[in-house]
């Protein structure tokens, strides 16, 4: 049996793909949608994994890292912050779900 997706790649990567989008178009909530895209595709992922309360703890760390990334940028950069939560948020993802599903890692 083929392993499922990881969830990993999606979850940090619409938090950094989003910005980018936003930042270039001018349109946040453009970046909105890929942020919630993602999440769409992620959560019933992260809940066959992880449970229910797996899925709300990274849905919860998901919208975290969204508005935690806008303080830290005024301390780091936009970039850089962007860099360090979509990492953690990946990190999340992999622990909490995709390493629990037997997931590839890519």
């Amino acid at each position: 049996m083929d392993r499922p997706l990881p969830t990993w790649p999606i979850a940090a990567g619409s938090l950094a793909l989003g910005f980018g989008v936003a930042v270039a178009t001018g349109i946040r909530p453009l970046g909105g949608l890929i942020l919630l895209a993602a999440l769409l595709w992620c959560v019933p992922r992260w809940h066959r994994a992880a449970g229910i309360a797996g899925a709300a703890g990274l849905t919860f760390a998901y919208a975290a890292a969204f508005v935690g990334s806008h303080g830290l940028g005024h301390v780091i950069g936009a970039w850089p912050s962007v860099a360090l939560v979509s990492v953690a948020m990946g990190g999340a993802a992999w622990a909490v779900a995709d390493a629990r599903d037997g997931a590839a890692v890519a």
